[in-house]
């Protein structure tokens, strides 16, 4: 079993990062039509997302988000010792975003700095891959940032997923601390279902896949260039699985829904949690939802969430219980103690780093 203890460190500050641009899901009533608006609304409970401009990606989100952080907690730069970016939205086939936000954060050069290629799940690994770096190291504080634009590579006509897709990128900021209580966390992995949530082209298997859409045996159009998800695989996975991994989490830890105030998980879907916390007789007050107005953020959700509902709006301090699940397929829990003051509101930001826009080969000389 893959579980981790972390002593003297903790999660001191979490900022969220939307476009301003809002797309209401009514608006789709022309295109899929009423019926199947009003059908899939009823189902997921999205009434709205954030969407990306042409050129804004997952890491002009996420700069946005650590600069406010790091300006709010009045930390320098240069005290970062890491920084690792969780995304499958890259701004480039390479170098990874992480040395983006690098360098426009002004990072030192002794900073270690990297991407996970990881999606939903993102934060549950981040926090486990940044958390081991800070307890083995010199590295006093680090930064974990979290982010997708899946829109991005979702066909125009697929109904089954452009109306789920919000997209967002958060920053968590981790310290070390004597007084910190322990992170544990639980990572499990299943390669067997890496088709059940996918991109086909664009990679190096098939690096020239051709980008003509055809109708799926779901009456979807799509190209390899456009995402996959097997619903059915994936709603099996999700109410078997993850339960699991949960009710694992609290033996090992030998604790229960009754201690956590809160249970910040990734937002799939309405019906998924539905089915997630009525295994787990999680109260519905405990399990705040920000799917309605955010779609599926992807890995940023559960602190989309967080930031959402709890965003410096004052009170004691917070244990909360953190669950992601998605590409891989891989899944996780882990939980995190914080004062509501250390989360900060949802930023709308649509600004672009114009000097990351590589429109030509002129562009690079």
């Amino acid at each position: 079993m893959a579980t981790f203890k972390f002593n003297n460190i903790k999660v001191s500050g979490i900022a969220c990062a939307v476009p301003k641009n809002v797309v209401k899901t009514e608006s789709y009533k022309d295109r899929f039509g009423t019926e199947e608006v009003e059908k899939f609304m009823k189902m997921t409970g999205i009434q709205e997302t954030r969407v990306t401009s042409e050129y804004q990606t997952a890491s002009d989100l996420g700069y946005t988000a650590a600069k406010k952080l790091l300006e709010h907690k009045n930390i320098d730069p240069n005290e970062i010792g890491a920084l690792v970016f969780g995304t499958t939205s890259p701004d480039y086939r390479r170098p990874g975003s992480a040395s983006i936000v690098h360098k426009r954060l002004e990072l030192s050069i002794e900073a270690a700095v990297f991407d996970i290629n990881l999606g939903c799940s993102s934060l549950v690994y981040g926090l486990q891959v940044v958390s081991s770096m800070m307890s083995n190291s010199d590295i006093d504080k680090a930064l974990l940032i979290v982010g997708d634009t899946a829109g991005k590579t979702t066909n125009p006509k697929d109904r089954a997923s452009m109306m789920l897709i919000g997209e967002a990128s958060v920053a968590v900021l981790l310290e070390k601390d004597k007084t910190a209580a322990p992170i544990t966390s639980i990572v499990r992995s299943d390669g067997s279902g890496y088709r059940y949530l996918i991109v086909p082209g664009g990679g190096y298997r098939n690096l020239n896949a051709s980008r003509e859409a055809v109708v799926c045996s779901d009456g979807n159009e799509r190209s390899l260039h456009n995402s996959f998800m097997q619903g059915t695989s994936v709603f099996t996975f999700t109410i078997s699985d993850v339960p699991r991994v949960i009710k694992d989490y609290l033996k090992l830890t030998e604790t229960s829904v009754e201690d956590y105030d809160c249970f910040a998980f990734h937002q799939a879907n309405q019906l998924i949690l539905k089915q997630i916390t009525k295994k787990l007789k999680i109260p519905a007050e405990k399990m705040p939802i920000s799917l309605h107005r955010f779609g599926n953020t992807s890995g940023a959700s559960p602190f989309v969430t967080l930031c959402d509902s709890y965003g410096q709006k004052g009170g004691e301090q917070l244990n909360i219980f953190l669950c992601a699940f998605g590409v891989g397929l891989s899944w996780g829990a882990s939980a995190l103690k914080i004062n509501p003051d250390d989360i900060l509101p949802i930023i709308e930001d649509d600004s672009v780093f114009e000097e990351g826009v590589i429109k030509s080969v002129s562009d690079l000389l």
